[in-house]
């Protein structure tokens, strides 16, 4: 494995500093020295206050081990959140894009895992890449920058009723009373029949970031015909990344949460190519 790190400046935002590392798969003369990869950037939560150490480099070593290069994402929270955050997760994905070759990555299966406000972030990526500032800002890489699949864990998804309150202060500041802003970044909103394939896991009993906010995001996105597999599991509070002994200090080792498998069938999902509509 190589392992890759950099800081990530957005283009006028003064206090951008965003930490972007990766994690790349290596490939051997004996098996396929040209073998290509899938890859995955990984944006952690943290209610957009702070990044969650154990949804970054845990999480993208489970991948690399599996054999998709995976990339994680310190981004800016407040207060220098919004729309900061989402032009650095833009220009990371972009940076992996635009690198494939290097990086022996596949150029055409390239997913963005969010966890938490992470997740918010990541759909925010698959709604608003096309937009013209964004891609002005970025030089005009026009669909370089959509993501081919999103894997959602635990996501924010709206600022309605089920929404998480703290999340959506911390991403707009003072602005966190415009109704405007509030609507365009309530994401189960904003799906459209571009939107890339989801693949989603909550538990039922998160009190944090209510399950009601993946199921708004599964009713909107088969509206649209978008595929989509979904995971909700009994229970498990918020914030369990990998749901096991590494990324929680109450599960004793070798007795992880029932939800800990929600990371086998998001690599499947990643590894699959013949979704319907799919460029793919």
């Amino acid at each position: 494995m190589k392992i890759i790190q950099e800081t990530i400046q957005v283009p006028g935002f003064p206090n951008s500093q965003a930490l972007f590392t990766g994690y790349l798969c290596s490939n051997y003369e004996c098996i396929d020295a040209d073998r290509l990869h899938p890859a995955v950037l990984i944006l952690p939560g943290g209610g957009y206050e702070k990044v969650s150490d154990r949804e970054c480099e845990p999480v993208a070593l489970q991948f690399a081990a599996r054999g998709i290069s995976a990339f994680t994402l310190k981004y800016s929270v407040a207060p220098d959140t919004y729309p900061q955050a989402l032009y650095e997760a833009l220009t990371a994905f972009y940076r992996i894009r635009s690198h494939a070759s290097q990086y022996h990555i596949q150029p055409d299966n390239i997913s963005v895992c969010g966890f938490s406000a992470g997740g918010h972030l990541a759909l925010c990526t698959a709604v608003f890449w096309k937009e013209k500032e964004i891609q002005n800002l970025l030089g005009d890489p026009k669909s370089l920058l959509r993501p081919d699949k999103l894997i959602l864990s635990y996501p924010v998804v709206s600022s309605g009723t089920y929404g998480h309150k703290p999340s959506f202060s911390n991403l707009l500041g003072k602005d966190a009373a415009d109704s405007q802003l509030l609507e365009r970044l309530s994401i189960e909103k904003q799906i459209t029949e571009d939107f890339p394939p989801v693949y989603l896991w909550h538990t039922y009993t998160d009190k944090t970031v209510p399950v009601q906010n993946s199921l708004l995001l599964a009713m909107a996105l088969a509206e649209k015909g978008i595929p989509l597999e979904m995971h909700i599991y009994p229970e498990g509070k918020h914030g369990l990344s990998l749901a096991t002994y590494m990324t929680s200090q109450e599960i004793p080792y070798e007795q992880p949460y029932a939800c800990s498998a929600w990371l086998n069938p998001a690599v499947d999902f990643i590894y699959k190519t013949d979704f319907p509509g799919s460029s793919l």
